[in-house]
């Protein structure tokens, strides 16, 4: 397997470093956090009844990731 040089901003390296684990690549971190990278639309339509719940659901979401990224400050 081959490597490439990317360029990123300094906070996305930041905030990259901050997921990266103990004895990790940041190729590893990438993989990590891509893997399961698919087409939301693949799933629509699958589960009546979810969209009903979606904005409770977006909102409890947000209050943890709020939450998560106060922790990690």
């Amino acid at each position: 397997m081959g490597t490439k040089t990317i360029s990123i901003k300094d906070d996305a390296y930041e905030r990259l470093k901050r997921h990266k684990r103990d004895n990790e690549s940041f190729s590893d971190v990438v993989m990590r956090l891509t893997q399961g990278e698919k087409d939301p639309m693949e799933a629509a339509g699958k589960y009546p009844g979810l969209g009903d719940k979606r904005d409770e659901f977006r909102d409890r979401f947000d209050r943890d990731s709020r939450g998560r990224r106060d922790l990690r400050q």
